[in-house]
This record gives C-alpha cells, structure tokens and sequence, in this order.
C-alpha cells in the first residue's frame, strides 16, 4: 500500500488528460470496463470515477471507493445537484460476512416547523420549462431541510473503510482548492441559475468572477473556502457540520432566511442502518434499501405490476407497442408516492395503500385491474438529481450509492455556507413534511440495490435524474426478467419521464429519446408519444450505472450511461 495522495496531482500525467478529456465531453461514451481487482463506475463526472478507482489502487474498500467519489463528485458539480448537506443512501455487501445492510442518510425535518404547508414552493408538471420549474415560490430558509450525507459518510467509512478517513477528502480538496476548467453542464447550470446564485454575497461570491458575470466554459473555477472546510471535516469528522463552527453558520444563514432550523436539529441527526428488503424474483434475490426509502417501495410496485401485466411473457417493449404502454403504466403508479392520504383514500376507495400492501403481488394484482383499462392513469392519445456511484473491490465487497442534493440545481433560496449549499428540497414536498414525524427522517425517493445470484451478490446497480424510477425499473426488468447482461440493458431502448401538465390529474404524455424506438412500435401505442433529441433530455431521463461480478470466473463487467459524462473503470 502506497501512501501518495488520492488527487490528481498523484495521477500520471496522460491518466490526467485522459479523465479531464472525458469530463469535459458532454456525450464521451460509455465502454465496458473489465478487469478482477476491483471496478467503480459513475453516471456523471468521469474524473471522480478516477478519484475513486485510485482509492483502490492504495488498497481501499469498495466503500472507501464510493465514498472517495462521491465527495469529489461535489466539488466538480459546484454543490449543484449534490451537496454535502444532501442525502445519502447506499447498500453494502459484505462479502467475508455474507451480508448486505442498507444505510439511509436522509432529510429530518425541523423540529420547530410547524406548519409544513405553508412552505413557499410548489410542485409543478413535468411540461414546465426548465426556467418555471427552477422559480417556485419565494426564496426561504423554510425550505431547507437536515441533510444528512456527511454524518452518513463518516458512518459508512467508520463500518466498512479501510483507508483513514481524512484520505478520502484528498481529491475533492484539491479540485476545490487549486480549482478546474469550467466544464459544459457546470456552466449551463450556472447561467439557468445565475439570478439566485447573486442574491446572496456568499454565494455570489463563489459563482461570479471579480468583473461580476457568472463563470462560463473554459474559465478557471476555484473554491478555496469550501477546500478549507473539508479540510477541517477531514480532521474533525462530521461533527464539524453537525456540533461545530459551520453548524452555528449554517443554522445562522438559514434563520436570517426565515428559516426555523436550531442546532438541536443538526445535532440529533443520525443516520438509520437496517436490513435489507429482500425480494425473491426468477431465481434472483433482489436486495433494496429499507428505511426511509420510498424509491424501494415504488420499485417492488412497479416490478410486481409487470409481473400483473403478463409482461414477461409479451414481447420486449423494445418491439412491442402493446408492452411499451403496459411498462408505461407499471411506472407511472410511482406519483402515487407524492399523493397525500385523503388523495389515495378518495382515488381508491377501499384500497390499503399502506407500504407494506404495496409491496405485495396482490395489491399489483388489483390494482393492475384498475390500470389495464379505464383507470386513474390515462395516456393522451394521438394529437397532444443526484448522482449514482457502484463499487466493488477485489475482496467481493459491493457498494451500491445515491445522493442528491434532492431540488433543483442549488434550489430557490441558493444558500452556501462556507462553500457547501443548502437546498431547498421542502419547497417541493410540503405534504411529505407534514405527515412526518418533525425532527423525523423524510422518506427519500432513491431506487438501487444489489442482486445476489445463489446467495452470492451479483450485480450492484443504481439510478438517478427525474426519470429515475422508470430507469431502475426497465432496468432491473432486463436483466432480471429478460435476461440481459448489464451491458445490455443500460444500452436498452428506455422511457423518459411523460409529461404531466397538471399535477393534480394523471394525465401523462409519453416521451422517448429520438432514434431508440422504431416508428412501428410508437404508432403502435395508438398514443401520442414525444421523441426528445438526446442533447434535450437532461432534465428528464434517468441514468443507471452498474457492476456485474461473474460468480464463475470473477470477471467485473462496469457500466454507465453512454448518454453523460460518467464513466466506468476496472483493475486488472
């Protein structure tokens, strides 16, 4: 084991070039990476991939791996779409043990908030431009939540790492302290930002140059104060945001936004281990987070709906109109999650639409009957964030990880404190806040997990992006229903999110990325279905990043999206 750093600067200079070439790529490819010693792979952010492959290298856990990744992944985004007051939720397998267990670092909501719906915000439909959905309501402290990711961090690598924990900061404190090339995505987002991002001087600051216009591509973009304070979480641990200097300036910058945020809410916060959801499906075993995971409860649905649907024994939906609209609808039932109780009760009378009923195959059974024809959801018929990072090492451990900064590009309010953002992810799920217990973990929407093969773990997997759902559920469908290999599967024909122009009503619009479904199959559908061009659809695909180990002969098979700048990475 060698001790030089996990930074770049440690990397070899062509190894340097190659990684900043793919994150600077908006469409770089996505090859299959093999190898025995270990793999990691990413949905966004290439160079963090390398961060993570380098932890590895010096002898780290798939844990380590993943953690190390996911802390640059931050950095390069610029807080974003993930930040370290986000969310955090992994699966780990321990392969000497022979165990998986799941970990949730979720929101907890304020304990003096009580009046949860009248955060400002609003939720609006998936036609909304960009620009609308980014502008809801008026900027407010109100709308930040307890963020757990650092406080998870620090207990996933205090279970399951093996390099010290200030090493995993390495990378992401140099590329915050001695900065990087603005990228496409960064500069995008920055310039859709730009009127929030001003409106504080500490986040102005950090995201307008000394002329005072907004950073764009090819400038140079640095953050020192955030370097400093990971610096001092990696010395202090975690309890430096939850106890210490930045927790007094955090609770402080949310309070003179109207906030009711104390630091008794960021010093109770702990992270929730559990067992894993177990689910037996065509002589697999799928294991999903359990906790605050709504994502789980949605997948389970969703995969026993298919099974109602008669779909494994229709033609793919690749090829088949028929079973195109029949996954459609398997996914679309997942908005029911965002349904209050007196929704669901006046939808489905008689119904039990309590989580552990979901998840049975009965409950899809019935609830199939309602949907394969005159239902709740209807498609129109013709004429109308976060990042993901798996992981495995050469001893077999997997990691399976999600987190987000669970709002829209560094949300409304755009608060940062000392370099880190604070989200406003309340703005958007005001009745979720209200049925939770206040200072009690909010159920989060992140779909992954692992698949185990004669009890041995097979494939780690995980989705982002606003189609998440129907990414992990097409996905796990493939492989685990079809057949198909990883590689497979993240290249199958997919469904981005549909339009829903009214949030109160299930009125969905298909969307499909041009090219990767013949004409034949959409017309088909006898529904109006919207090809997106693959540049426009960002805001809404889902991206699904993979490990599949060969419980034969140990071979690693890396995947991510060949539609980002993630990509996957292998030891010999």
């Amino acid at each position: 084991m060698t001790n030089k750093t996990l930074a770049p600067s440690g990397w070899p200079e062509a190894e340097r070039e190659h990684w900043w070439a793919i994150q600077h790529a908006p469409l770089p490819g996505n090859p299959v990476a093999q190898g025995y010693g270990g793999a990691i792979a990413t949905a966004i952010n290439a160079v963090a991939t390398r961060a993570g492959l380098e932890a590895l290298k010096q002898g780290g856990s798939a844990m380590d791996a993943a953690l190390t990744t996911a802390l640059t992944q931050i950095v390069l985004g610029g807080g974003a779409v993930t930040s370290f007051f986000g969310i955090l939720q992994l699966m780990h397998f321990d392969a000497e043990k022979g165990e998986a267990s799941s970990m949730s670092a979720s929101w907890n909501t304020v304990l003096g908030e009580d009046d949860p719906l009248t955060i400002p915000g609003e939720r609006r439909g998936a036609s909304s431009s960009i620009t609308d959905m980014m502008a809801l309501g008026e900027p407010s402290g109100r709308t930040a939540l307890v963020g757990g990711f650092m406080r998870g961090l620090e207990e996933a690598h205090r279970r399951h790492g093996r390099l010290p924990f200030r090493r995993l900061f390495e990378p992401a404190i140099e590329l915050a302290e001695e900065g990087f090339t603005v990228f496409g995505t960064l500069a995008r987002y920055i310039e859709l930002r730009k009127e929030d991002l001003s409106r504080l001087p500490a986040t102005r600051s950090i995201f307008f140059k000394d002329d005072g216009t907004p950073y764009v591509t090819g400038d140079h973009f640095r953050q020192p104060q955030l370097a400093e304070t990971l610096r001092r979480v990696a010395v202090e641990g975690a309890d430096y945001m939850y106890t210490g200097a930045w927790a007094a300036r955090c609770v402080a910058a949310i309070q003179a936004d109207g906030g009711k945020m104390t630091h008794e809410d960021l010093a109770r916060y702990r992270p929730i281990w559990s067992e894993p959801i177990l689910i037996e499906r065509n002589g697999r075993t799928l294991a999903l987070p359990s906790g605050p995971c709504k994502g789980s409860i949605n997948l389970v649905e969703a995969l026993n709906l298919a099974t109602a649907a008669g779909l494994t024994e229709r033609p793919h939906w690749s090829s088949s109109g028929d079973s195109l609209v029949r996954i459609a609808k398997c996914c679309a039932v997942a908005g029911l999650s965002y349904a209050t109780k007196e929704q669901l009760e006046a939808e489905f009378p008689g119904f039990d639409m309590s989580d552990e009923v979901r998840m049975t195959q009965g409950h899809a059974d019935r609830l199939w009957e309602r949907l394969d024809g005159p239902g709740m959801i209807h498609f129109q018929p013709i004429g109308t964030h976060s990042d993901d990072v798996v992981a495995i090492d050469a001893q077999g451990n997997m990691v399976s990880l999600c987190h987000s900064i669970n709002c829209l590009i560094w949300g409304r309010t755009a608060i940062n404190v000392d370099g880190i953002s604070i989200g406003d992810s309340a703005a958007v799920q005001q009745p979720l806040v209200a049925a939770t217990p206040r200072g009690g973990a909010l159920p989060n929407p992140i779909e992954l997990g692992l698949i185990l093969k004669d009890d041995r773990p097979e494939i780690a997997w995980a989705s982002m992006g606003m189609g998440l759902h129907y990414q992990s559920t097409m996905s796990v469908l493939n492989v685990v229903d079809h057949g198909m290999t990883i590689v497979e599967a993240v290249d199958a024909p997919r469904l981005l999110t549909p339009l829903q122009p009214d949030m109160k009503t299930r009125e969905y619009t298909l969307r499909v990325v041009e090219g990767e479904y013949p004409e034949s199959v959409l017309d088909e559908t006898g529904l109006e279905v919207i090809s997106v061009a693959q540049e426009d659809a960002r805001f809404a695909q889902g991206l699904w990043v993979a490990i599949q180990r060969d419980t034969a002969s140990g071979v690693l098979t890396a995947i991510s999206p060949s539609y980002t700048n993630g990509q996957a990475a292998a030891l010999d």
